[in-house]
């Protein structure tokens, strides 16, 4: 089934941020090629809130994923070298394929507990854009050796200009198994109200008339309460935390996740619950 994505007329508006820090934020965003992302069917995904644009996400696999790295020299200007009227321009190397994690993801967790005397997780992979297909045939092959496979990627050459993310879950001591993947355009950044997310059980291999107890998703990084609701009318609150949060077993979190440009949020429902529906409420 393909993502279905509702529009909010009502979302808030969101400033942007001004005078030289914009400037070289819109130059380093300018530095990623737009890629057209794709969507597989799965009947997990979710509703998401109001779109800037059309989004898709899949569970499991489809989409693509740009990260938005910068590249060539920027000049800082209107810094005094001591002498009247001088100003100095300091060159900024362009980052490493390694420090743009193009061949090592960043792992951040996004959320761990017990569930019936069972433990469990959910993590999210952030892989960088290559530049090339050098650097492209490298990421595949260490994805590929990390058992992972890229968002509509046949072939190395289709990793360039992209990035790509990975969404695993594990639970007891069956084996961690990736339940989504999906894309962050750099030109399609999430404000307001805007939401993706996809329910699904949290046990693996669980029947098709599970209850989906998990929610997980991305919203705008200045989203700061996430309100999930389940099947018996009562809900669970995910606060805004910062990047250096401790995760634990107590809270439902929205965090930020370095490499993405969105907040991600995890809710569990109490046994015998069933995801009913979320939105962004602060």
């Amino acid at each position: 089934m393909s993502a279905d994505r509702e529009k909010n007329q009502d979302m808030a508006q969101v400033a942007h941020g001004d005078g030289a820090h914009s400037d070289i934020t819109f130059l380093l965003a300018g530095a990623a090629d737009g890629v057209e992302i794709g969507i597989a069917p799965y009947q997990a995904v979710v509703r998401g809130g109001r779109r800037r644009r059309a989004r898709r996400w899949a569970v499991a696999s489809a989409a693509a994923l740009v990260i938005a790295g910068s590249t060539g020299t920027l000049a800082l200007a209107g810094i005094g070298d001591g002498k009247a009227g001088g100003t100095t321009q300091t060159a900024i190397r362009p980052p490493t394929a390694e420090e743009r994690n193009v061949y090592a993801p960043l792992r951040t967790t996004l959320a761990m507990g017990e569930d019936r005397g069972k433990e469990w997780w959910v993590t999210v992979d952030i892989w960088g854009a290559p530049k090339n297909e050098v650097e492209a045939a490298r990421q595949f092959q260490a994805m590929t050796e990390r058992g992972q496979s890229p968002a509509d990627a046949r072939i190395p050459k289709d990793l360039v200009g992209r990035g790509s993310f990975f969404v695993d879950r594990g639970y007891g001591d069956t084996e961690t198994t990736p339940v989504m993947l999906g894309g962050i355009d750099k030109t399609d950044v999430m404000s307001g109200t805007d939401l993706d997310s996809a329910a699904l059980p949290l046990e693996p291999n669980a029947s098709d008339g599970a209850l989906k107890r998990l929610v997980i998703g991305q919203v705008a990084p200045t989203a700061r309460t996430v309100t999930c609701t389940w099947n018996d009318g009562t809900t669970t609150v995910a606060h805004k935390v910062p990047a250096n949060y401790a995760v634990n077993a107590e809270e439902a979190l929205i965090r930020p996740v370095e490499g993405s440009q969105a907040a991600w949020f995890v809710c569990l429902a109490g046994e015998g619950k069933g995801f009913k529906s979320v939105k962004v409420t602060g």
